[in-house]
């Protein structure tokens, strides 16, 4: 069966990491042409064969994301076949300071900012010319309850992901006349490699299936923005809301450590 002839198209980045493999699992059924981006080959391959088992039809790539003429090349490609209907912006990394007072490394924070931040936005540049075509789309792009107030032990991940969701909720605006929704996702701690890098506490921890499962469910329903679990996202929220001075001090009060840095994608 032609990928033209399935229901819908779900492009989804970082779909080798535990949240991104879980979605693509969630998505997966005989309606759905998967096309799926990971860096690590063997295990792409590994969900791509779960996924055709639940009926699914996928395409895989592993290009680099941050390189702009092979994103842009390998997205016109996606589009020439169909034009995805769902497009999770999911591929990213972490790093922190490697100890206190100590900055991360420039080099560290460049390539953060390049996938966390620069590549879901080429992405959108890219993509949307051919959903407005259309009429139609979802954007869907992955933020974090670090976005509502910055912390010391990932400064850099924590400006990435409030940049993405201050441009998520914008473009949401913007695009809603074409008929293009867009989503900001703000998860909390969701278990995986990445998750068990950082530092300090984590607190109300969700598997990645359960927290593909909310997902789907609010980008199906074109929801301005998935943050969970309600607990910490309500804390966090707070951290927005109340004087720095006083976040700060709550922020301190919950002992963050160091760690190194580990990617999602």
């Amino acid at each position: 069966m032609s990928p033209s002839q399935h229901s819908r198209c779900v492009l989804i980045t970082g779909a080798t990491g535990a949240i991104g493999g879980a979605l693509a699992s969630a998505y997966a059924d005989p309606s759905t042409h998967l096309v799926l981006h990971g860096r690590q080959q063997e295990k792409l391959e590994a969900l791509a064969t779960t996924c055709r088992q639940q009926g699914a039809q996928v395409t895989l790539s592993t290009i680099n994301l941050t390189d702009d003429h092979a994103l842009q090349s390998w997205l016109a490609e996606v589009c020439t076949q169909q034009v995805p209907d769902i497009v999770i912006a999911n591929a990213g990394k972490n790093t922190h300071p490697q100890g206190p007072d100590t900055l991360e490394p420039w080099a560290d924070v460049q390539a953060l900012l390049d996938i966390n931040l620069k590549t879901p936005i080429a992405m959108v540049q890219h993509l949307v010319p051919a959903m407005q075509t259309r009429g139609s789309g979802q954007l869907v792009l992955i933020s974090s309850l670090a976005a509502w107030h910055g912390l010391p032990t990932t400064p850099s991940y924590s400006a990435s992901k409030a940049g993405i969701k201050a441009y998520g909720e914008g473009l949401r605006g913007l695009l809603a006349p074409k008929g293009i929704g867009v989503t900001v996702v703000m998860p909390g701690y969701v278990t995986s490699p990445m998750c068990e890098a950082m530092p300090g506490p984590k607190p109300w921890e969700w598997p990645p299936e359960r927290a593909a499962k909310v997902i789907k469910r609010g980008i199906a329903a074109n929801r301005a923005r998935i943050s969970f679990p309600f607990p910490l996202n309500f804390g966090t929220w707070w951290l927005a809301v109340l004087p720095a001075g006083i976040s700060q001090w709550l922020i301190k009060r919950l002992g963050f450590g160091h760690s190194g840095d580990t990617p999602r994608d």
